[in-house]
């Protein structure tokens, strides 16, 4: 049987790793850090635990379909606990929605703001409903590896009106300013902006509705233990401090990997886990299509990077939600800042994670911990020096949520550390420090994606953010069943041969 080596342990490498063992395939992960998780790595600092990246758990079907594959089940592995609601959303004028998955709550709240909007959210709900079912549960998971297979869904997608902008088709049915941006906002979970973005991503509400929000106990890291512990279960292996520093490419054809260290391994499937354009331009240095493709993917679009601060606090704020969206004074000129800017805009939006609100085992007793972020530029509009700036960054939102959310914050602040979109390009080797690959734009979507295999180089793969359909947990893992299906595919013709 063939040998699969997964580069980078995401929550991407990791399902699509499961699926291989699964199917009998004898499967390696390499990973570059000490930790296994990429982008949801977990720092421990004076007793709090900090998820470093993904803390929104949708659609935990998909996740349930890994462990299924064996026989097994995702609760044996790890506990999702609910959370309600799912997004406190508060604005600077002082308004607060709490988007809950009860229908009369909503229709409640939304009613109070805007009578008229009622009916029209029920209208925007049904039309997420049925983007969600073309755009996630029929195609989520199948690749795009040519052109005809894109053709054949090209008539969906326009009854659909997938041309249009989140934010517009949002609008088409809800006209209060402040419900627009509470129903909209979904795109920037994924690195879009809802103005700019496909309206195929406001099925990110249904899906919420549809299968409610989570929060992993033990925290987002939890998940990823309890996903590696079933692959090594399954006969899989894990190493980490294993920087891959190129595929080897022979004639056309994958014939292994070379670590940092200079050790060789060989296998006949590679699949990468790693940001796309540092696969082809990195890993792929040696090969004339690596290169041709990199110098393809570094002219398209990618999406913003992220600011983000982890602190621990004396105390527990019960006033706090789980999951806070904190709007600033300004939505569409900040977001064009955000995603255009070539500075760092005065005014900023925030996303407050309080994860010990659910789990408070995640801090020593009687504290709390947290993380913050901003959507920033990323490092090829806004050149910033963020040694400088970050420092100051950090200070002003903490300022502001003291002021306007967490009194008391810097008197009880016990630990911090910042992550910066430098970070994020030294760290998880992020073209352009961006957070979420390329920007999910209708011409960046589907086929017009990093490709699931690669046309050109046979045991060539692709699984996470950069390949369809996209960022969030449930397109990395979505991409990975695409994935395993092609890989799976390619071995049983081999051996057919």
């Amino acid at each position: 049987m063939s040998k699969a080596i997964v580069i980078g342990s995401g929550f991407g490498g990791l399902a699509l790793a499961i699926r291989l063992q699964s199917a009998g395939i004898d499967t390696l992960i390499l990973e570059r850090r000490d930790k296994p998780g990429g982008r949801a790595y977990v720092y421990e600092d004076a007793g709090f635990t900090f998820d470093a990246g993904p803390t929104v758990i949708t659609d935990p079907t998909a996740l349930e379909e890994l462990f299924a594959l064996s026989g097994n089940q995702l609760s044996d592995y790890a506990t999702l606990l609910p959370v309600s609601p799912f997004y406190r959303l508060c604005w600077e004028d002082g308004y607060c929605f709490d988007y809950v998955n009860d229908q009369a709550e909503l229709d409640r709240q939304i009613g109070a703001k805007s009578p008229a909007d009622v009916g029209g959210y029920r209208r925007f709900l049904a039309y997420s409903a049925a983007v969600l079912e073309e755009g996630y549960t029929k195609l989520g998971h199948v690749p795009f590896p040519d052109f005809r297979s894109m053709v054949r869904v090209a008539p969906q997608l326009i009854r659909l009106e997938s041309y249009r902008s989140v934010y517009g088709m949002v609008s088409r049915f809800i006209s209060d300013p402040q419900l627009r941006q509470a129903f909209s906002f979904h795109s920037l979970l994924v690195g879009g902006n809802p103005f700019e973005t496909s309206s195929i991503y406001a099925l990110i509400h249904a899906l919420e509705r549809q299968w409610g929000v989570f929060f992993p106990k033990g925290g987002t890291g939890a998940l990823v233990n309890g996903m590696l512990r079933l692959f090594k279960d399954l006969g899989g292996e894990l190493r980490l401090n294993a920087e891959v520093d190129e595929i080897v490419v022979e004639q056309g054809r994958v014939r292994g990997v070379r670590l940092r260290t200079g050790e060789s391994i060989a296998c006949t499937v590679a699949a990468s886990n790693a940001d796309v354009v540092h696969a082809y331009d990195r890993l792929l240095r040696g090969s004339r299509v690596g290169q041709r493709k990199a110098a393809a993917l570094r002219r398209k679009r990618f999406s913003m990077s992220l600011f983000v601060i982890y602190f621990g606090l004396k105390g527990v704020r019960d006033n706090l939600r789980h999951h806070t969206v904190l709007f600033g004074p300004r939505y569409r000129e900040l977001l064009k800042d955000i995603f255009h800017g070539k500075t760092l805009a005065e005014d900023f939006s925030l996303y407050l994670h309080a994860p010990t609100v659910t789990d408070p085992t995640l801090a020593p007793p009687g504290h709390s911990a947290y993380y913050v972020l901003a959507p920033v530029p990323h490092l090829g509009n806004a050149d910033i020096d963020w040694g400088i700036e970050g420092p100051r960054y950090r200070d002003r939102i903490l300022a502001y949520l003291e002021r306007h959310h967490i009194p008391g914050l810097r008197r009880d602040l016990v630990t911090s550390r910042i992550f910066t979109p430098c970070d994020f390009r030294d760290e998880l080797n992020a073209h352009l420090g961006s957070a979420f690959s390329l920007e999910p734009v209708l011409w960046q979507s589907a086929y017009f994606r990093t490709h699931n295999k690669d046309r050109d180089i046979e045991g060539l793969y692709f699984v996470g953010a950069g390949t369809h359909p996209g960022a969030g947990i449930p397109g990395v893992v979505g991409s990975a069943k695409a994935t395993a299906r092609l890989i799976l595919d390619d071995v049983l013709q081999r051996s057919a041969a």
